[in-house]
């Protein structure tokens, strides 16, 4: 683990607006340490350089995900460098606010809700960079996924043509990606016994063979909460397993940058097992570099996602809504514009309110509780928080969607509108290319066998 020294300049204990100075804090009380922040991210354990007992708590576990999205950028140009320190300190004070910085330069920032959002760019603009900030549309954080079997056995060559990379990818089982994301299962990594109990899981509670439970290389793109699996599915009979293990780590990490990027908008895979079902690994040590492994395994990984029907995922919140039995037919009208399902509704025992509880995707969600406030005089109060991922509705590669501007989509063409509008936000091209990810080689095999009718829509 990273670790920094740092001197403790001072130590005090926060009693609501006042800060007390103390000399020493006893176990269980909060305090507030300064001098130490310059080497934290998000979390840290401090312990004393000269004790013998040095150990890491693990970081903090979150319910809630930042999945709320929105650009900024400063009023004046000049004041980015400010801008940037603002952001850095509110990525300290918000456990679950994360920044990142697009390939088209936009600084983007993410979040668990609009109330939330809003604490935060107040804290930006008044209390940690004192500039005036233009802030974006909000949009919501997708995942890309898959629904069937590829359909071809894809592969990558390097660019030395001494290495060829073939895989498959294929859904996981249900509630399987949930139970990566909780950290239910020990990662391969920790190893040979965690691996023993992660193959016992995989047999018991999710069905797996014996073989393929044995053979999992590793969790991407997080190697120990990472939602996608990389298998080993080849023979002995017909690939090279001693050379196969020299560039083993090559491999994981090129499919662990294809899960942090996928290939329809460069958003996160989720739910997808990639199998590895032959690998030609070159003798010579000069020829099996990381350079030549990494991109190729990557490259594979993007064609068998493309094979097998890729879709994109939306977050979907919980919502529990408190109102009065005269607006509840209201609650019911905005929902349903939202496209959202009401799952429970009953009276709540020894008061006046109706207490309503529904799915409301995250996509339909801004300016929800603005509007739910309006269509019930004020008289309607809403909490929310993460629930599941679902599948946005539509094809997102169908090319035959005609999408009308500044008009909202019908349910078929919501992917497809999403892809196109999240690929022109980050600054990539219209729409994907499969020559971009497939091998020339293989765009010839797929004409020759014909087979390409399952993913023609894209274009070359």
């Amino acid at each position: 683990d990273d670790s920094a020294l740092e001197v403790v300049q001072k130590l005090a204990i926060g009693c609501g607006r006042y800060k007390i100075s103390v000399d020493s804090v006893s176990a269980g009380c909060w305090a507030l340490v300064s001098g130490v922040d310059g080497s934290i991210v998000k979390t840290a354990t401090l312990v004393d350089p000269e004790s013998p007992f040095q150990s890491v708590f693990r970081p903090l576990s979150m319910k809630n995900r930042p999945l709320f999205k929105v650009a900024i950028e400063p009023i004046t140009p000049s004041e980015l460098p400010k801008m940037l320190d603002g952001l850095r300190k509110i990525s300290k004070t918000y456990p679950l606010l994360t920044t990142k910085v697009e390939d088209s330069g936009e600084h983007t920032v993410l979040g668990c809700g609009e109330l939330y959002m809003d604490c935060a760019l107040y804290d930006l603009r008044r209390l940690y960079s004192e500039v005036e900030i233009k802030v974006a549309d909000p949009v919501a954080k997708f995942n890309e996924t898959v629904v069937e079997s590829s359909y071809l056995k894809c592969f990558a060559e390097t660019p030395n043509e001494r290495n060829r990379i073939t895989m498959i990818a294929e859904p996981l089982e249900k509630g399987l990606a949930d139970a990566l994301e909780a950290g239910r299962l020990p990662s391969p990594k920790d190893g040979v016994e965690h691996a023993k109990e992660l193959a016992r899981i995989l047999q018991d509670e999710f069905g797996w063979d014996i073989l393929a439970a044995r053979s999992v290389w590793a969790f991407g793109p997080d190697e120990r909460l990472g939602p996608n699996i990389l298998i080993d599915d080849t023979l002995p009979s017909e690939v090279d397993k001693e050379a196969l293990k020299t560039v083993k780590d090559y491999l994981v990490q090129g499919f662990q940058w294809a899960n942090r990027e996928g290939p329809l908008c460069e958003e996160q895979v989720r739910g997808v097992k990639f199998k590895l079902i032959d690998a030609v690994i070159a003798d010579e040590a000069a020829h099996r570099g990381a350079g030549q492994l990494i991109p190729t395994a990557r490259r594979a990984c993007y064609s068998a996602l493309l094979t097998a029907t890729p879709r994109l995922m939306e977050p979907v919140l919980f919502v529990e809504i408190q109102t009065q039995n005269d607006f509840v037919e209201a609650v019911y009208n905005v929902l349903a514009k939202r496209r959202g399902h009401v799952t429970h509704d009953a009276p709540k025992a020894g008061s006046p309110l109706y207490v309503i509880r529904a799915y409301l995707p995250l996509l339909d969600s801004f300016g929800f509780e603005t509007d739910l406030r309006i269509h019930t005089h004020g008289m309607a109060f809403s909490q929310s928080r993460f629930d599941h991922w679902q599948i946005v509705p539509g094809d997102p590669l169908d090319r035959q969607i005609k999408l009308i501007p500044l008009e909202p989509s019908a349910a078929p063409q919501l992917a497809r509108d999403c892809l196109l509008k999240t690929r022109r936000r980050k600054g990539l091209a219209e729409d994907v290319a499969i020559s971009k990810f497939f091998d020339p080689q293989m765009l010839d095999e797929l004409a020759r066998e014909d087979a390409i009718s399952g993913i023609k829509e894209l274009s070359f």
